[in-house]
This record gives C-alpha cells, structure tokens and sequence, in this order.
C-alpha cells in the first residue's frame, strides 16, 4: 500500500507526482451524490487539527519536497483515496499522517487528472528565478 514513508524516499519531485497518480479515481466514492459528508469531516475541528500538524511537518513544500514551497492555498492528499465507508466509519485511512501529505492545486490536479507528466520535468534549485524553461 502506498504511503507518505515511502514517497518522501523517491529523490524526483515528478516521480512523486507518478507515484501518486491515481487516474481520475477520485470522486469515484466521496463526490458521486454525497459530498455532504466529507464536507462536514473536512470543516471539524479535529480535521483542521490534524492538518496544522501535516502542514508543520511539511514544513508547508509540495509533496514534502525540500525547496518546494507552496505559494498559495495548501491542500492535504489522502494519499491512498479515502471512500464514504472511511468517513462514515471513521477508518484509521482518514486520519493517519502515514496517508496524508501536502500538496498545491496544481499537483492535486495532476496526480488526479494528469494522464502522465511531460518530459522532460525540469527539477527547480536553489535560487532558480526563472520560472519557465
């Protein structure tokens, strides 16, 4: 089963990307009709909780990858998808930080909808100020 201790050992930002594609599987179970309850899970107090402490940890990067800050809104990636039955029933998959990790709109959409990732990917470095290449 795929897991946060695994991806932050794999050295490519896109190779985390790959790693964690899952080919329009979501919405498959928490969308189709029933929003609602995942709504509710993701505005509790316990929720935004364990994503202040997903964020930390993080230290707020992209994938947790060092050097990929995210500038914007932070989203948390469940990174084996979550169903209805998880939230209904409060499996340990909602809320374990080893299923969890930060991601920005962008990767979210990518590891969700991306059919692959365009090579070549060019990895940013430090004090890298050009944004296209």
């Amino acid at each position: 089963m795929k897991s946060y201790d695994e991806l932050i050992r794999i050295d490519s930002f896109s190779d985390r990307i790959r790693y964690l594609q899952t080919k329009n599987a979501v919405g498959m179970y928490t969308y189709g009709g029933l929003r609602s309850i995942n709504q509710t899970f993701y505005h509790s107090s316990e929720w935004r909780r364990l994503r202040r402490k997903i964020i930390l940890r993080d230290k707020g990067n992209d994938l947790a990858f060092d050097g990929m800050p995210i500038n914007g809104r932070i989203y948390i990636h469940h990174i084996v998808p979550i169903t209805v039955d998880d939230i209904t029933q409060r499996t340990e998959l909602l809320t374990d930080p080893n299923n969890l990790v930060c991601v920005s709109f962008d990767t979210h959409q990518k590891i969700h909808y991306a059919e692959d990732i365009p090579e070549p990917y060019k990895e940013r470095t430090k004090n890298d100020t050009i944004p296209w290449r």
